[in-house]
């Protein structure tokens, strides 16, 4: 029972984990990754996306926080 809880809190926890996240814009560079421009455009973009993403979750939350 006690096991149960501790892995129901551990799960909580793991939403609110932005380690991977911030790891993938500051992580250096793979020698061994292959380079190609596909690649990087891909990654740019995906990095453009996340920002978009938290920025727009950061004004969900200022918003919601003005209204109350």
């Amino acid at each position: 029972m006690e096991h149960q809880e501790q892995n129901k809190k551990e799960e909580k926890v793991n939403y609110f984990d932005f380690t991977e996240v911030l790891t993938y814009f500051f992580r250096k560079k793979d020698p061994n990754r292959p380079k190609s421009f596909n690649l990087k455009a891909m990654h740019t973009i995906n990095k453009i996306s996340i920002l978009m993403f938290l920025g727009a979750v950061i004004v969900m939350i200022v918003r919601a926080i003005s209204r109350a």
